[in-house]
């Protein structure tokens, strides 16, 4: 059978496709990357904002009159949340709620009456889509209740995957030329609450159990790090960068919102992490226009993202979700003040941008080289260990490639760093694991 994965969202979303991909390649079924080519679609959708779910009804639709012969199975929680109408929908075979998603393939297997035959060799599916970068999934759901999160109801109480498990998936993966991952999961933080360990010493064991160049954190709640925590990053194969979410720059609106961590908590924090490790990226998300927020909260959170400084912002105008507290909260900000905030923080973010973009001109560092991006392939793009976007016309690169490269200017309205050096002699760092 051809199967072909479709997602929409988040990262953990993109970890677990990658993992059913790698079960169905397992008992003997083909991985397709068009979905016109296959015989069952996939489809992990998303419902962080009501404009998840709108574009998750529209993918469904699409894929369907794509190739309405395909039998599709929609997950993820956009389906977790609405079971029944999803089921309904035109196209729809099987929906399959995230509480489910570790017996997806079985219930899949079942339902369409799916022959196995055992393969004997696997090649990864992230060839398939041009990607060397993995992610990996080691957690999924949420303790916390923050009063705007529909994601936490989506996914459920937390469970943590074995170490064991972590590590064997990423030795499978450098094996086969995976050079980066990215942790990820609904709290990353909590990783180990149900199984008394850590993400500190989850942590320590793919430092010393695997030999991946690079490990990366995704997005990770900032009360979750110990005092320790930043002494990690002394192994450079952990990236300098990490996604901590502060949500607001208001301390009263962190609290309408159930948030841990207040602005002064955030600060230490960040002072922390840059004081241990030079140039760290700290990227975060934000919400516009939370219930309540007034003209003088936005102006303290204005003022203090300006302080805190930041490498990149999600941005998200807030959007109310049935089921969740803030929907019922009073002072609910109009569209238009939530439009002009919005505005006035992305204009923010990308001074902040060019800000710290500037500050790693002159400097030469290693780049996991992603894609080609344009029809010669001649440019390409690729990422910095501060997970800075670059772009370069260096012909000695390669896609699956780590290339040592030299950041001359600012590209892209000064978003994107940029090498300039065809014709200059480079060293390629980069060899394939045996």
């Amino acid at each position: 059978m051809n199967i072909n994965f479709q997602a929409l969202g988040c990262r953990l979303n993109e970890a677990e496709l990658e993992h059913w991909a790698s079960q169905f390649m397992k008992l003997g079924h083909s991985v397709t990357s068009d979905s016109k080519d296959a015989d069952i679609v996939v489809f992990n959708s998303c419902a962080v904002t009501r404009e998840a779910d709108r574009k998750s009804r529209q993918q469904i639709n699409r894929l369907h009159r794509n190739n309405p012969k395909a039998k599709m199975v929609v997950t993820g929680c956009h389906a977790s949340l609405n079971p029944q109408v999803v089921q309904n929908y035109l196209g729809v075979d099987l929906v399959v709620g995230n509480d489910d998603k570790e017996v997806l393939v079985d219930r899949l297997l079942e339902s369409f009456d799916i022959p196995v035959e055992e393969s004997m060799v696997v090649e990864n599916s992230l060839f398939l889509r041009g990607r060397h970068r993995a992610f990996i999934k080691v957690q999924d759901g949420c303790r916390y209740r923050c009063t705007y999160c529909i994601v936490t109801i989506a996914r459920g109480e937390e469970r943590s995957r074995s170490i064991d498990e972590i590590i064997s998936e990423i030795n499978f993966l450098h094996q086969n030329g995976v050079q980066e991952i990215a942790i990820t999961g609904v709290h990353v933080g909590g990783f180990g609450s149900d199984t008394g360990s850590s993400l500190y010493i989850l942590l320590n064991e793919i430092l010393t159990r695997t030999d991946i160049p690079r490990i990366r954190l995704a997005s990770v709640e900032p009360w979750d790090l110990p005092d320790n925590f930043f002494g990690l990053f002394e192994d450079s194969r952990l990236m300098p960068h990490m996604h901590l979410p502060i949500q607001s720059g208001s301390d009263s609106v962190l609290r309408r919102m159930s948030r841990r961590c207040k602005t002064a908590e955030f600060t230490r924090i960040v002072e922390k992490a840059r004081e241990a490790i030079p140039l760290f990226n700290i990227t975060t998300d934000l919400i516009a226009g939370f219930p309540g927020e007034t003209e003088q909260e936005w102006h303290q959170t204005m003022k203090y993202i300006e302080s805190v400084g930041f490498g990149h912002m999600h941005i998200f105008t807030f959007s109310p979700r049935e089921g969740t507290k803030a929907a019922t909260l009073s002072g609910q900000v109009d569209k238009a003040t939530k439009k002009a905030r919005s505005h006035q923080m992305h204009e923010l973010a990308a001074r902040l941008k060019k800000h710290e973009l500037k500050k790693h001109l002159g400097n030469t560092v290693s780049v996991l080289w992603e894609q080609s991006i344009n029809a010669d392939g001649n440019q390409w793009i690729g990422y910095t260990p501060h997970y800075h976007r670059v772009t370069s016309d260096n012909c000695a690169i390669r896609s699956s490639g780590i290339l040592d490269v030299r950041l001359d200017q600012l590209g892209e309205n000064g978003l994107v760093l940029a090498n300039q050096t065809a014709n200059k002699s480079i060293t390629v760092d980069f060899k394939l694991a045996d």
